[in-house]
């Protein structure tokens, strides 16, 4: 199976220049439905992109900036949002427009080749690649191919809770997926089973030591902050600390059997951290995931 990558991955590679820095490459890639990328430099008034490609002019017509536009299921910000970033393409044909040799372009025909050369081809449980495009309260967008949308929604980013995707993610960023399913229209994926389980987080700290967190939410009986992407303790009540600070805690103990961490606050500021997602799966399959420890009564698991 072919792999597609992000819009974005193609730009600066060796092959990509080649094709493009000469029209014999360029004759090349339109014999043989090579994908390409170029940046836009600007959408007319009909939303038509223009590509100046080292060699030649391209022109993407607009009903070839995406899949769905000419079928009124993509909107035209799709096509707007793409001015002074890289798109995908293959060159349709050539035509003279005004003296000039043109290049007609086409991002859907990418799109299509990728929708049916690799992302319908996915099995669920496969680890994939992704860019974070844009943000909203309620998830993450990313790109899984050749500007090919899908969503993660914010209980699937990771285990530990966030109040939105940002606490996690930039746009812009790449990052690990993995494939539930296609029903036809949408493409769904989820991300926390990349980021190890209970017990390969809290392996990395022990009992009576004192570290950096992030306070998520702060409750009557005490104050959740999370250590990892997928992994969060449960500090004493402490007056005058708020959710999104950064705290140092000091663990007091480390139980599996209830899958709980219990910390104690030593100080809390409100300088901003990340914590950097760690992906314990990176290629591959997963059949089953279970995040809570052999031990532990309550079952945390996704099965794909």
């Amino acid at each position: 199976m072919i792999k597609y990558l992000p819009e974005g991955s193609l730009i600066n590679t060796q092959e990509n220049d080649r094709y493009l820095s000469d029209a014999n490459g360029m004759r090349t890639a339109f014999e043989n439905g090579i994908i390409l990328e170029a940046k836009v430099d600007m959408c007319t008034s009909t939303h038509d992109l223009i590509i100046n490609l080292p060699t030649i002019k391209g022109i993407m017509p607009r009903d070839e900036c995406a899949v769905g536009i000419k079928e009124g299921t993509t909107k035209d910000i799709a096509i707007i949002s793409r001015v002074g970033k890289a798109v995908c393409f293959v060159i349709s044909r050539y035509e003279n427009i005004d003296g000039v040799e043109t290049a007609i372009l086409s991002r859907r025909a990418a799109q299509t080749k990728c929708i049916d050369e690799y992302l319908t081809k996915l099995s669920c449980g496969e680890v994939i690649d992704a860019t974070v495009t844009h943000i909203e309260q309620f998830g993450c967008f990313v790109d899984i191919g050749c500007g090919i949308p899908s969503m993660i929604p914010i209980d699937e980013i990771s285990v530990s809770r966030i109040s939105s995707p940002s606490d996690r993610f930039a746009v812009g960023q790449p990052i690990k997926a993995a494939f539930k399913g296609y029903d036809g229209e949408k493409f769904y994926i989820t991300h926390k089973e990349l980021l190890g389980t209970w017990m390969e987080n809290a392996e990395r700290f022990s009992q009576g030591e004192t570290v950096r967190g992030i306070i998520r939410s702060v409750e009557s009986y005490g104050v959740f902050v999370e250590l990892t992407p997928n992994l969060a303790g449960l500090a004493e009540p402490k007056e005058g600390v708020r959710p999104s600070q950064t705290a140092s805690v000091y663990i007091k103990s480390i139980n599996p059997e209830k899958m709980k961490i219990k910390l104690i606050i030593v100080d809390c500021y409100d300088a901003p951290i990340r914590l950097e997602n760690s992906y314990y799966i990176t290629e591959g399959k997963i059949d089953r995931w279970r995040y809570s420890p052999d031990n532990c009564t309550k079952i945390i698991e996704t099965v794909f």
